[in-house]
């Protein structure tokens, strides 16, 4: 694949249905674990894997940090001559050292601390039982969680996205039949599913390892210089995208603890739902950003902005397009989404509809304010891809989180995430346009020289 000289639609829908492939499996991994758990334990096992969620945003987030960070910088190195495939790699090493350190730090802390992690997410009682339970297996594979992100984002960098998403695809199957047998097969409960996940994600990380001893291989580990310059460029690169999933975990949390403030566990089981639906429409917004990114990455290092603009065309109309399905979803079935989680209560099918239409509005423009972040990073523009993933995922989202229930009462918390998603998107439609006219202005100043 020829990402500087071969057909823009072609290339974007190839990588596009290998990143949907790879996170729409990816999603599935939380999304089965608690439609089993939730099966199994009815409303307390939903709200138990509620509170687990931030562990995943964490852990994710971590591998998209150094994976994302790292590649943009690969692919714009690649793009700029082949005389940069040294440097290029060295900032691969540099991703691999920095997802090992990481990795090991997160290994540390969920090992030792998981009851007072799970607590201060809004454990309590028998919920903090389960979601002990479910974590335990699951602590002994934490680095492969982290390095299925990172080893994917460079499989895609180095045109082999089809493995990437094979991996996950080879974990994925597997959780899926594993969580069914080890749960309710075996009776183990919510253990047997997080034991089905972890081993998936050991499969997903060999599957990936193969592409080291494949041809389409240029991936080397090399002795990088300057390495901590190469960590704070990694991270400053990558900060937006690993803040989406963080953003992600703290309002998981924020959400969490106000919902059984003022609305309950039932509440409560209803917005861990809403978490795992959100995963799926952030996963769709993942995969336009992936596809593109490489595209967009290497044609800005080779100064051919006409290449990126059709690109972005495409990755703007598959946002829209994802969009308007959830939203469509949201408003239409609420109710089905319940029970394809959980054995629902009466109580819990009553108030499970207003809320899951109020917050599903939220994902009309969700999927364009995600992946714009992956358009700023490829462009350099890191600043901008900060202020909307610090602005969606802190600071309006969480003021409105904590005053909405003050203000306008406990159900006005539903409309937190539509109004973030709202202003946001306002700013992200201005910056995309000023960027795309400096990418015109460039390509004159070029054709006049």
């Amino acid at each position: 694949m020829d990402l500087l000289n071969g057909k823009i639609k072609t290339l974007y829908f190839k990588y596009l249905a290998a990143a949907f492939g790879s996170a729409l499996i990816t999603s599935i991994y939380s999304i089965v674990d608690m439609a089993m758990v939730g099966q199994y334990h009815g409303p307390e096992g939903a709200a138990a894997l509620a509170v687990v969620a931030p562990v995943w945003n964490i852990i994710y987030s971590l591998g998209l940090l150094m994976g994302i960070g790292g590649s943009v910088v690969f692919s714009t190195l690649r793009g700029s001559g082949e005389g940069q495939r040294k440097a290029s790699n060295e900032y691969f090493t540099a991703s691999i050292i920095g997802s090992a350190i990481l990795a090991a730090v997160v290994w540390v802390v969920i090992a030792v601390f998981d009851r007072e992690l799970l607590q201060f997410f809004g454990a309590q009682g028998a919920t903090l039982a389960l979601a002990r339970e479910y974590v335990q297996p699951i602590k002994f594979m934490i680095p492969c969680f982290l390095f299925t992100q990172t080893l994917a984002a460079y499989l895609r960098n180095d045109q082999n996205p089809s493995l990437a998403t094979a991996g996950v695809l080879a974990g994925g199957i597997f959780n899926v039949f594993g969580d069914y047998f080890f749960v309710f097969t075996c009776d183990m409960g919510a253990f047997g599913a997080g034991l089905a996940t972890a081993v998936g994600t050991g499969i997903s990380v060999l599957v990936m390892l193969t592409h080291f001893w494949g041809k389409k291989n240029t991936l080397r580990i090399v002795r990088p210089t300057h390495l901590l310059q190469k960590f704070r460029k990694i991270s400053v690169t990558g900060f937006s995208t690993f803040f989406i999933d963080i953003a992600m975990g703290i309002l998981t949390i924020l959400f969490n603890r106000q919902i059984m403030a003022y609305l309950g566990t039932n509440a409560l089981s209803v917005y861990g739902v809403i978490v795992n639906v959100s995963t799926f429409v952030q996963c769709c917004a993942y995969s336009v950003g992936q596809a593109s990114q490489p595209i967009f990455s290497t044609n800005f290092g080779a100064g051919k902005p006409d290449r990126i603009r059709q690109t972005l065309r495409y990755a703007l109309c598959t946002t829209a397009f994802f969009g308007v399905f959830w939203t469509v979803l949201c408003l239409a079935i609420p109710n089905q989404f319940i029970r394809l989680f959980m054995s629902p209560t009466p109580q819990v099918l009553e108030i499970a509809p207003r809320i899951i239409r109020c917050y599903g509005l939220s994902f009309l423009l969700l999927p364009l304010n995600i992946f714009s972040t992956y358009f700023f990073q490829a462009l350099m523009k890191p600043k901008a891809a900060f202020v909307v993933s610090i602005s969606r995922g802190l600071v309006i989202s969480g003021a409105l989180i904590l005053l909405l229930p003050v203000v306008s009462g406990a159900d006005s918390i539903w409309f937190a995430m539509p109004l973030t998603e709202l202003v946001v998107a306002i700013y992200v439609a201005y910056m995309i346009r000023r960027y795309t006219k400096q990418l015109t202005s460039e390509e004159r100043m070029v054709s006049h020289e």
